[in-house]
This record gives C-alpha cells, structure tokens and sequence, in this order.
C-alpha cells in the first residue's frame, strides 16, 4: 500500500443513469406493496401471478383479489350500480350489531311490528227464547159484565158480548134454535190443536151463532154474540158426535140437567178456562160427581 502523499482528494460519485433511477423506484414501490399483503394467503399469490413483474396476472387471482376489495364509487357505476339499493357485497359503512340489510333495504319494515294475531270471534250473546205460547186462548176475554156460575156438566157464565173459540176447531154444530137448551143456541165444535185435540166443545143456551158447519175457526174468531136471555150461557166437554154435553154419556156417569153437581166432565173443562185466565166457578172448588173419560188431558201447558 503506497504511502499517503499530501491531503485527500474527494472524488465525486457519479449520479446513476436515470434507468437505475427508475428501477429503484419500482423496486421500493413493490416492496410496500408486498409488505402490505404477507401474511395473507391471497397477497403471495397476487405476487406471484405476476403483478411484481408487470406480466399478466392469473384470472383466477385476480378474480380472488377483485372479491376482497371493496368495491368504491368508480366501480359501482357499472355492473355493481344495482348493488347501492342493498343488492350487492356489504361495505365497512354498517353499523356494528345492525341488520347485515343496508338501509336502503330495510325501507318500510319496522322491528316493533307486532305479528298479526289471529282473529277470534266473540262468541254470540245467547239469544232469548220466547216464552212458551199456549195454543188456547180466554174465550170470554170480550164479554161484558162477566159473571162465573156454577159447575155442572159444563160451565155457567152470565153477562153479554162476543164469544171466541177455544183454539183451532172446525164448526161441527151452529143453530139459534135448539130446543133442548134455554135460549135455543148449540153451537159445537171439534178442536185441531192442542192438548185436547180431537175433543169437542159446545157452547149453548143465550148465544147467536155467527159461524156455519164445517167453517175452520181460531182462538181469535168469534163464534157467536151472547145475550141478555135470563139464561146465560154454558160452555164445556160435548159428545163426540155433538149430539150433546159429555157428562151424559156412561163413560162420564150419565149425568144429565138434574145433577149432582159438579161433574168431573165438568171440574176438568172449568180447569182448562182457568188456565185461560177465565174467572172460577163458584163451586169449583168442590168434589166431583161423575167420571172422567181417560181420552181428557189434566194439565194445560
């Protein structure tokens, strides 16, 4: 090594060609660019597919990088422009513990909403039934100055005005002028309705038909007008041919006009008026002679 002669000469290093310039820039820019992806399995192969290098990158790869990536405003004004009203990949802009919908997509649906319940019907009020209707009606609700007599094969009544049938009945007898009875009305008929359908009625002595044989009539028909005759009128159980009053018969004792009264035939006939609101006999409440046939119902509702 030659002895040191005199001071130092500083040589001056010559620039590198700009060439070397540009390599090295592209070098530091690669090595960022790759310190930012290890780590990852995707970034190694994105280094080696070409990108450090500059030649064409594998599709494969680039499609893996290109899934990673999110996505920015360039990018959604193409194909992804659909993807901004929620129907594309999530950004970083949800809200940590929010619904994974964008905002977008959640328009017009409301947590709170309750679910529809099923509708249940409130069961119907229970509707009253009517009270029973009796098939019979009070024949005698239209006379005036009414007066209850005794019992005997029938019923006696005093008084004036229109008398009705007991119920639905065909006219079977209808005359003013009958001379076994005073006054001469018989007028009979046979009931269709009821309890006591089928048996026959007469009402007789100071009436005036105002029906004829074989007329249907009901409880709101008036059968004939009774007068003032001195006689009344008696009403009750007839003979099933009408020929006369059911007491008569030996099925009922065969009791006739000269008694004893009161009859059963008789008690069981003022029993139906009474449950007509008819007023009682004034010996209804006495023992009766007589029997009564077992074709006669005892209650009337």
């Amino acid at each position: 090594m030659p002895a040191r002669t005199g001071s130092p000469v500083r040589q001056s290093k010559p620039s590198p060609p700009a060439s070397g310039r540009r390599r090295r820039r592209v070098w530091v820019a690669a090595t960022v660019a790759g310190s930012a992806l290890i780590g990852s399995a995707i970034g190694s192969a994105w280094l080696a597919s070409g990108h450090w290098t500059g030649g064409a990158p594998a599709s494969a790869a680039m499609d893996n990088v290109d899934a990673l990536r999110p996505h920015t405003a360039d990018a959604n004004r193409g194909g992804h422009a659909g993807q901004q009203a929620g129907a594309g990949p999530l950004t970083g802009s949800v809200a940590a513990g929010s619904s994974p919908l964008s905002a977008t997509a959640n328009e017009g649906i409301t947590a709170a909403t309750p679910l529809a319940q099923p509708h249940t019907q409130a069961p119907a009020p229970a509707q009253q039934q009517p009270a029973a209707q009796s098939a019979y009606g009070n024949p005698l609700r239209g006379v005036s100055g009414l007066i209850a007599e005794r019992v005997d094969m029938g019923v006696d009544f005093g008084g004036t005005g229109p008398v009705y049938a007991i119920g639905d009945a065909v006219i079977t007898n209808a005359t003013g002028n009958s001379a076994g009875w005073p006054g001469g009305g018989w007028i009979t008929y046979r009931l269709t309705d009821g309890p006591a359908a089928g048996l026959m009625v007469y009402l007789a002595e100071d009436v005036t038909p105002t029906v004829q044989v074989g007329q249907h009539v009901s409880s709101s028909t008036v059968i004939a007008n009774m007068f003032a005759g001195g006689d009344g009128i008696e009403t009750g159980w007839a003979m099933p041919d009408g020929a006369s009053s059911e007491s008569e018969l030996a099925v009922a004792g065969g009791i006739s006009g000269g008694g004893p009264f009161p009859t059963m035939v008789g008690l069981n006939f003022e029993g139906l008026l009474e449950s007509l609101g008819v007023p009682a006999g004034n010996n209804a409440g006495q023992s009766g002679f007589g029997t009564l046939p077992a074709n006669y119902p005892t209650s009337w509702k």
